[in-house]
């Protein structure tokens, strides 16, 4: 599988990454191995997690994302060299464990290697925006994880243009490693807090770009188009704001271009992230080896220019 180049990272990544949030949540253990080793088998090379995944689950303290890939990663099924693992840092894990501090980066690294049972992190994310830290603070102490070797290469998630420009001008006034990548939410229903001025921002810098989201907490899948088809599901609280007339009419079009390319509307929802020119891959995840299959058809699919345009359209 042709590989992306994530920026000037220097990583290469496939045109999908799976998404981990799943992981010790609504995918147990042994679910999570059998997702990641098909994952890799097909080609596949990026997983993204993150400190506090599933810290919002009853029982769970945040870590068990990082831990089930930590065990699965010494089982030694895939050389630790062939994976790409992104993981972040700064979301609230209580007592005072959050945010960006020099402080909290440096221990939180330590943790979250310990939980991934690895030496170093391929790619490390500052989760959300700390606004009680410096941005220089946060980067030098991102940058001096680099030279120590305990991550390769850093980014960012969930900051806007303004925001993100402030961090290069932060960089080069303190002399030091600046982000190379961003983690926006972005799908077919949410746009418009990427595209514009931060999607030409990335381009210009040459910022690699891993969106999250794909799915838009799942209604891209087809699988919620009414009240009735919500209820007792994990994430049926979450459909509320995409069950309108723009929510179905973006259905519409993925029954279409699925029903064009044998495929499914969450396989072609994820091929459009990845055929957006400023997006490097989507981030999707699965919770059985049958929705994986989803994800693996949309890293092989090349959609069209009217495909496009249809699903562009109908989303706009």
């Amino acid at each position: 599988m042709q590989k992306r180049a994530l920026g000037r990272t220097g990583l290469s990544i496939a045109p999908v990454v799976l998404g981990g949030n799943v992981f010790g949540w609504t995918a147990d253990e042994k679910t999570s191995f059998d997702i990641l080793d098909r994952f890799f088998d097909a080609g596949f090379n990026t997983i993204d997690t993150a400190d506090i995944y599933s810290s919002w689950a009853d029982g769970h303290v945040g870590g068990e994302s990082e831990t089930i890939i930590g065990n699965w990663l010494k089982r030694g099924s895939v050389r630790r060299e062939d994976a790409i693992i992104v993981t972040k840092v700064g979301g609230d894990l209580g007592e005072n464990r959050r945010g960006l501090s020099a402080r909290w980066i440096a221990e939180a690294v330590d943790d979250s290697l310990r939980r991934l049972q690895t030496d170093y992190i391929d790619l490390y994310l500052a989760h959300w925006p700390d606004a009680d830290t410096s941005h220089e603070e946060s980067l030098t102490a991102f940058s001096r994880l680099k030279e120590q070797g305990k991550v390769r290469a850093i980014g960012c998630s969930n900051l806007n243009a303004e925001q993100l420009q402030a961090t290069f001008d932060a960089a080069k006034a303190a002399g030091v490693s600046r982000y190379d990548v961003l983690q926006p939410e972005y799908n077919l229903y949410t746009r418009s807090t990427f595209e514009g001025d931060l999607a030409a921002l990335c381009q210009k810098e040459e910022i690699g770009v891993i969106t999250y989201f794909a799915l838009a907490s799942g209604f891209l899948t087809g699988k919620y188009r009414s009240a009735a088809d919500t209820e007792g599901k994990a994430r049926g609280e979450d459909m509320g704001p995409y069950m309108n007339d723009r929510g179905f009419r973006i259905l519409g079009a993925l029954d279409a271009v699925a029903a064009e390319t044998k495929t499914s509307p969450a396989t072609v929802a994820i091929a459009w992230i990845a055929a957006q020119p400023a997006v490097t891959a989507p981030i999707a995840s699965a919770t059985s080896l049958r929705q994986l299959e989803s994800l693996i058809a949309a890293g092989k699919l090349e959609l069209t220019k009217a495909q496009i345009e249809a699903l562009n359209a109908a989303s706009a």
